[in-house]
C-alpha cells in the first residue's frame, strides 16, 4: 500500500504505535497503519485552521473548480479505488465500483453546490428595517467515517464542507482506513490546499475524537455510525453546543402490497437488501408482505438470493464478498439461529461455512416472528426477514414500531395508496417502488434514533455553514 501514514498539513506521518487493515476474503494482513494520538490531533486542528483561513476567503467559483477537478480526477481512477475498497472492506468487485462512481459524484455535485449558498434581502413588515441574510463557514468540522462505505462516507462529507468553505479532519474506520488515505493525493491534485484536509487513522478514537470535539476552533462534528456512539458524541458535542451531523442507525421495513409489480417489487428488495452484502444503514431489515401474494414473493426471492455466488469480491464474477470481519459475521449468524429457534423457516442459506474468510450466505427466513431479535436490531448482514400482513393500518404501526427512522421502502402499484402510506411512515426517507434512495443530489437522513440533520442536497452544505442575519435601514 503506497499511503499507511497519518496525513497531517499536505505531508505524510509515521507514527510508532500501528495497526493492521485485515483482507476480510483472506484474513491476512494487507497494511499495516499509523495510528493517531492526541499530540497528532492537535497538529492536525492547527493545520486545518491555518488552511480555512484563506479557503474561506476565495470565491465560491473558486472553491466549486477545486471540486469539479476533484470529480474528475476520482472518475478516472475508480477502477483503482474500487480495488481498494474490495481488499479492506471485502465487498464485491462490482458493489465496490459502484460506492466509488457515488463517492466522486458528491464532488461534482457539491461543485455546483459551492457557488449556491443562497441569501436573501428583504423588507421587515413591522419595523421597516432591511432583514439581510447570508451563510457563512461554521468553522472546523471533524468527520468521523464508518468501515461500511469508506469512499462515499469520506466524500459525502468532505466535499459539503470544502464547499462550504470549512477545513476538516476525518478519522476514518479502523477496519478500513487505506481508501481514504489513499484519496489525499488526489485531493492535492484537484488543487486543496495543505492542512485543509487532514486524516488521522487510530486505535485511540474515543479518546482522539472527544479531545478534538473540546477545541473551540471545531464548530462542527459529522458521524455517520451505529446510534449508540452517535449519543456519546452527542454529549461530548454538548460541551462545545458543536454543530451535530449524524446519520446513524437504521431498521428499514419493506412493505410489498399485494397490487403490487411483483418484478419490481422483487428487484426493488433485493437492491434494498443485498446491495453492500446488506452492510448498510438503509438496508431492508424487516420485509412485511402480503399474505395474499407471500408465497409467491417468497419463492421468487429465494431463488434469487440462492442464485448468488460468494467468494472473495476481487473475483469479477462474485456476488457476495465476506462480511467486514468475524463479529460482524458471527451477529448476523447469531440473528439466524435466534429466528429459527423462535419459529422462522430457513428458505435458503443459514449455514455459516467453514475455512478462511468471514463469508455468511444469503439467506432468507419466512414466518420470522415478531419477537426475533432481527426484527429489532440491524441485522447488518446478507439475511431477508420475511412476515407477513393483511392491514394496511396495522403494517403501517409495525412498520413504524421501532425508535430508528431512517427509510423506508413501499412497493405498490396504486400511487395514491402508495403516496398515503409514505406519508404515514415516520422515515425521513422513502423507496417508492424502489430500492435505492441514496443520492448525491437528496437530502439523506432520518427521523427519531438514526440521526440529526442530512447529507446531500443542498441541506448538505448548510450542515457545515452558519447563518447570519444583519439588520439595517437605508
Amino acid at each position: 500500500m503506497d499511503h499507511t501514514d497519518l496525513y497531517i498539513n499536505g505531508t505524510w506521518h509515521k507514527t510508532a504505535d500501528r495497526f493492521d487493515v485485515i483482507n476480510p476474503a483472506t484474513e491476512q494482513v494487507i497494511a499495516s497503519v499509523a495510528s493517531a494520538d492526541i499530540a497528532d490531533a492537535n497538529k492536525a486542528l492547527d493545520a486545518a485552521a491555518a488552511a480555512m483561513a484563506d479557503w474561506a476567503a476565495r470565491t465560491p467559483r473558486a472553491r466549486s473548480e477545486v471540486l469539479r477537478r476533484a470529480w474528475e480526477l476520482m472518475t478516472a481512477r475508480l477502477d483503482d479505488f474500487a480495488h481498494l475498497i474490495t481488499l479492506e472492506n471485502g465487498k464485491a468487485s462490482g458493489d465496490a465500483k459502484g460506492e466509488a462512481a457515488y463517492a466522486a459524484e458528491f464532488f461534482r455535485w457539491f461543485a455546483e453546490e459551492a457557488v449556491r449558498a443562497d441569501g436573501m434581502i428583504t423588507h421587515a413588515p413591522a419595523s421597516g428595517a432591511r432583514i439581510m441574510v447570508q451563510h457563512k463557514p461554521a468553522g472546523l468540522a471533524v468527520l468521523i467515517t464508518p468501515w461500511n462505505y469508506p469512499a462515499a462516507m469520506g466524500t459525502r462529507k468532505i466535499a459539503p464542507a470544502l464547499a462550504a468553505g470549512c477545513g476538516v479532519i476525518i478519522k476514518p474506520a479502523s477496519e478500513t482506513p487505506l481508501t481514504m488515505l489513499a484519496l489525499m493525493p488526489l485531493l492535492e491534485e484537484a488543487g486543496v490546499p495543505p492542512g485543509l484536509v487532514n486524516v488521522l487513522p487510530s486505535r485511540k478514537t474515543g479518546a482522539l475524537v472527544d479531545h478534538m470535539l473540546h477545541d473551540p476552533r471545531v464548530r462542527v462534528v459529522s458521524f455517520t455510525g451505529s446510534t449508540g456512539v452517535g449519543r456519546k458524541l452527542l454529549k461530548s458535542a454538548a460541551d462545545q453546543v458543536l454543530k451535530p451531523a449524524m446519520e446513524l442507525g437504521g431498521n428499514a421495513p419493506v412493505i410489498v402490497f399485494d397490487d403490487a409489480d411483483m418484478d419490481i417489487a422483487i428487484d426493488g428488495t433485493m437492491q434494498a437488501k443485498m446491495r453492500n452484502l446488506g452492510e448498510a444503514c438503509t438496508a431492508a431489515n424487516r420485509i412485511y408482505v402480503h399474505e395474499a401474494i407471500a408465497a409467491e414473493f417468497t419463492k421468487r426471492l429465494t431463488a434469487r438470493m440462492a442464485a448468488l455466488k460468494v467468494g472473495d469480491g476481487t473475483d469479477s464474477s462474485v456476488d457476495v464478498g465476506p462480511l467486514v470481519n468475524a463479529d460482524t459475521r458471527d451477529k448476523v449468524a447469531a440473528f439466524v439461529a435466534d429466528a429459527v429457534a423462535k419459529g422462522a423457516k430457513v428458505e435458503c442459506g443459514g449455514v455459516t461455512p467453514g475455512g478462511i474468510g468471514y463469508f455468511y450466505p444469503p439467506t432468507v427466513l419466512s414466518g420470522v416472528p415478531e419477537n426475533a431479535d432481527c426484527v429489532h436490531d440491524e441485522i447488518f448482514g446478507p439475511v431477508a426477514a420475511i412476515q407477513t400482513f393483511t392491514d394496511q393500518d396495522d403494517v403501517i404501526r409495525r412498520a413504524n414500531a421501532t425508535e430508528y427512522g431512517l427509510v423506508a421502502y413501499v412497493f405498490s402499484g396504486d400511487f395514491k395508496r402508495a403516496l398515503q402510506v409514505c406519508e404515514r411512515l415516520d422515515y425521513g426517507m422513502v423507496g417508492l417502488n424502489r430500492g435505492l434512495v441514496s443520492d448525491p443530489a437528496a437530502p439523506f437522513g432520518g427521523t427519531k434514533q438514526s440521526g440529526l440533520g442530512r447529507e446531500g442536497g443542498h441541506e448538505g452544505m448548510l450542515e457545515f455553514m452558519e447563518t447570519q442575519y444583519i439588520s439595517a435601514s437605508w
